[in-house]
């Protein structure tokens, strides 16, 4: 299968900081790749060097087939790239921002047209509208049309669905798989955890490095231990008391549960008599299936 991207050794340094550290994959033409991750952990500085806006310290990296520090100019040509902060002229129009961008890469509106229909027949009707007043879905939808205008081969899109809503995060991802049909490959980033079923494959990064690069399901599967889900009236005091279980290998809060593991294999009458002393006596612990986040956590744990 041919490489969009293969990336070696990517290392990027500001001042005192290593943003980067020997950052190392490669991306599949075609494929929708993400990489997941919390805020700082090197997301928008690794996707500045794919877009060829940023240089590396040091590494190399290949993008469809060329240098990405000696082939810029003609790499520009072929990638549409979608920063994390709303980056257009927020005092032109829906429409004269995308013809602006059309303009400047040779092309027209109408020429690619069916390539943005389902993205920009949502703000269409607001064509007029300065950019400026648009609501922030309607923003993200703008600026991926801004980003497409030219049908670029790769699509390089920095969390575009940060302080999106929802539903307009769901449609959103059904935009982007409508896209592989014109052989657009997609490298995105996102903080949140679950939208990595979203993904052919994902990349999880924390504080400049790679802990895994895999399929979003051999990823869950990946957790080593057994999982379980624990639920109580006073949550707070069950996280605390399972905390001071001597047992306890890991305690997070996972929506309105707590995810814990334990050393031994399956909790028996000693962490009941534990939690009742603890003034708990309604707790329900049953064994629950790992989820990327879970795999994400112990990954962290590992690499302290």
């Amino acid at each position: 299968m041919s490489k969009a991207i293969e990336s070696s050794g990517i290392c990027k340094t500001f001042g005192d900081r290593q943003a980067l550290k020997d950052i190392t994959f490669d991306v599949n033409e075609g494929e929708i790749f993400g990489f997941i991750g919390p805020d700082g952990a090197g997301k928008t500085t690794l996707f500045r060097i794919i877009s060829t806006l940023m240089l590396p310290d040091r590494g190399s990296m290949t993008i469809l087939g060329l240098d990405s520090t000696k082939g810029y100019r003609k790499l520009r040509e072929n990638i549409g790239y979608m920063p994390g902060s709303f980056s257009l002229y927020l005092d032109l129009s829906v429409e004269e921002n995308l013809n602006f961008y059309a303009s400047v890469f040779g092309t027209t509106v109408e020429e690619n047209y069916e390539l943005i229909r389902d993205i920009y027949s949502h703000i269409e009707p607001f064509r007029k509208r300065l950019a400026g007043r648009l609501s922030d879905g309607m923003k993200h939808q703008l600026a991926l049309s801004c980003a497409l205008i030219h049908k670029p081969r790769l699509l390089v899109l920095d969390e575009p669905t940060t302080g999106v809503d929802t539903v307009s995060r769901t449609e959103f991802w059904e935009m982007l798989r409508k896209l592989k049909q014109y052989d657009i490959t997609i490298v995105v980033s996102t903080p949140y955890v679950d939208e990595a079923m979203n993904c052919d494959r994902v990349a999880l990064i924390q504080d400049g490095k790679l802990m895994s690069v895999d399929k979003p399901q051999n990823i869950r599967d990946g957790f080593s231990r057994k999982l379980f889900s624990a639920r109580a009236g006073d949550k707070y005091r069950l996280l605390l008391a399972l905390r001071n279980y001597p047992a306890t290998l890991s305690v997070f809060p996972f929506g309105d549960s707590i995810h814990v593991t334990f050393s031994e294999e399956t909790p028996g009458r000693e962490l009941s008599e534990h939690l009742l002393r603890a003034g708990i006596a309604d707790a329900v612990i049953s064994e629950t299936k790992a989820g990327i986040e879970d795999r994400f956590l112990e990954l962290m744990e590992k690499n302290e």
